[in-house]
C-alpha cells in the first residue's frame, strides 16, 4: 500500500493549514511546481510564506519558480513517529535543506531507505507527497 493512502487503523497524514500568504505556495504543488516568495525591493527570497519581506520589511512580494534543488544542511532521524499517520514510516529523517535559491526548508525525507546513512550535504530535490485535498507536500529526495 502507498504510504500516502489512509486506512482503517492508519489515520491520514495532517494537512497543513492554508494562510493568504502561503496561498500560492499550495496551488502551485497541485501542480507539484517548487515556488518561492521573492521580494521584488530587495531581491531576496524567503521562506516561509509571510506577507512581508523578512529582509528589508517590504510588501512587495511575488512568487517564483524555484529549481527544487538543494543540499542537506541539517538531519534528525526520528525513531518513533510524531503522528499515528507516520507510524508506518519510522524511523524516517526530516532535513533541514540549503536550497541553491538561498532558502532554508524542514523536509521530510521521501527517497533514504536508510535515513541513518544521510549525511551533511548530500544533495537533495524536492519530492511531492499528495494530500487528500489535491495539494501536495514537498519532501525531500537524498542521492
Amino acid at each position: 500500500m502507498a504510504a500516502d493512502q489512509p486506512t482503517e487503523d492508519r489515520p491520514p497524514r495532517v494537512a497543513p493549514p492554508v494562510s493568504p500568504a502561503g496561498d500560492a505556495f499550495w496551488q502551485a504543488s497541485r501542480e507539484r511546481r517548487l515556488v518561492l516568495p521573492w521580494c521584488t525591493d530587495c531581491g531576496q527570497p524567503h521562506w516561509y510564506p509571510r506577507g512581508f519581506c523578512p529582509s528589508c520589511l517590504s510588501e512587495e512580494i511575488e512568487w517564483r519558480a524555484a529549481a527544487g534543488a538543494g543540499t542537506v544542511h541539517a538531519v534528525s532521524v526520528q525513531p518513533k513517529p510524531n503522528h499515528p499517520g507516520l507510524a508506518d514510516r519510522v524511523p524516517y529523517a526530516v532535513l533541514l535543506v540549503d536550497l541553491v535559491e538561498g532558502v532554508r526548508m524542514m523536509l521530510q525525507c521521501s527517497s533514504a531507505p536508510d535515513p541513518w546513512a544521510i549525511a551533511v550535504g548530500d544533495p537533495v530535490r524536492i519530492g511531492w507527497e499528495p494530500l487528500p485535498d489535491g495539494r501536495h507536500l514537498p519532501t525531500a529526495e537524498v542521492g
